[in-house]
């Protein structure tokens, strides 16, 4: 995956005037943060490494960036600010319209991961890496990472989570974030797989138009998804058939 140059979407500290050996340095030390995370992580990742894969030196980064976590901060906001502006025009183009009253939750899934689909397809936003970089950033255990996302995107989770709780009135709001925290993270590093890729493709390829290439893999991973948020939990026969296994432990 490479960033493109300049970036036009970025507020990246000067103290000159704008020169291309700048810009270039800056475009290095970016795209070189973003491949060395989507292998490592934040935690594992260091400013050597990433001066190291750059070509750079350690001056180099803190004189544009400041920081690792000023420099991550960016590429991860970078990628991801674009991603949830989308979500939450879909969501609200869909609470304007009405929702399908049977498929709500169908709908409300498509919102939340159309707009992922869509960056994978264009080879200028990150093509069909983006899908890695996604995976990553929703699996990395870091706290800095989990915190930058949970405080910038606040407003989109909140915006997302009324939306489930309204089509799914009989889930307790504990059962309903545990559903949506460990749907949207196990199908963000599904889709990052090369196998779900490869998945996704062939489901695809029945068509030369992108929103019925979107619509088709949609329409194999909503009826999946929704299930889940719709299973009913803790029913008596549940918990027997449960203890039935532990008791072999």
């Amino acid at each position: 995956m490479q960033f493109g140059s300049p970036f036009p979407a970025l507020k990246i500290r000067e103290r000159e005037p704008r020169n291309e050996g700048r810009v270039a340095t800056k475009t290095r030390i970016l795209a070189a943060t973003e491949k060395l995370f989507v292998i490592h992580g934040f935690d594992a990742t260091s400013l050597r490494a990433i001066t190291t894969e750059a070509g750079v030196n350690l001056a180099a980064v803190n004189y544009h960036f400041g920081s690792k976590e000023e420099l991550f901060a960016l590429v991860l906001t970078h990628r991801l600010d674009s991603l949830s502006l989308e979500r939450v025009r879909l969501l609200d183009a869909l609470e304007a319209k009405g929702f399908d009253a049977e498929y709500t939750v169908e709908q409300l899934i498509a919102a939340m991961f159309l707009p992922a689909l869509q960056l994978a397809r264009n080879p200028e936003r990150g093509g069909a890496d983006f899908l890695k970089f996604l995976g990553r950033a929703y699996a990395d255990p870091s706290p800095f990472v989990r915190e930058l996302l949970a405080d910038r995107y606040a407003a989109q989770d909140t915006r997302f989570v009324q939306a489930f709780a309204k089509a799914l009135p009989e889930l307790a709001a504990q059962d309903l974030s545990m559903r949506l925290h460990f749907m949207l993270d196990a199908i963000s590093s599904t889709l990052a797989s090369e196998d779900a890729r490869k998945l996704m493709a062939a489901l695809a390829a029945t068509s030369n138009d992108s929103v019925e290439e979107d619509a088709a893999v949609l329409a194999h991973l909503g009826p999946f998804l929704a299930g889940s948020l719709r299973a009913k939990v803790n029913q008596p026969s549940q918990q027997r058939a449960i203890r039935a296994v532990l008791a072999f432990v």
